[in-house]
């Protein structure tokens, strides 16, 4: 009896380990701690540092859904807007960091109008 219970509790712990995590969408602040370290770079060009290359990557990695792509869209408008960025930098962005962006990073972007 003893053994079978053990067998339930191994077949129920595989089971919760083995779930799918469920997703969660991304938030402003999710984009803005993972391009802090682009900073530097947008504001006054120069190399970006390796962290700010990954904080692309992970964000464009964790915006799996047309929503959270839309979210990041906005946020990166939205910073655009607060700090210092030169656009010129930001529309550089995508391609110093080897990524697919597919609209520029601007103040001006229309994210509404992006079909993702």
């Amino acid at each position: 009896m003893a053994s079978v219970k053990v067998a339930c509790m191994v077949v129920m712990c595989m089971a919760v380990v083995s779930a799918p995590m469920v997703a969660q969408a991304v938030t402003c602040g999710q984009v803005t701690t993972s391009l802090a370290p682009c900073l530097g770079y947008l504001m006054n060009g120069g190399a970006a540092a390796p962290e700010c290359c990954t904080g692309v990557k992970n964000i464009l990695g964790a915006a799996g859904t047309a929503a959270d792509k839309q979210t990041v869209c906005n946020c990166l408008k939205d910073a655009a807007g607060k700090y210092n960025i030169n656009e010129q930098y930001a529309q550089a962005l995508p391609g110093v960091c080897k990524v697919n962006v597919p609209y520029n990073i601007s103040r001006s972007t229309n994210c509404a109008d992006i079909r993702f």
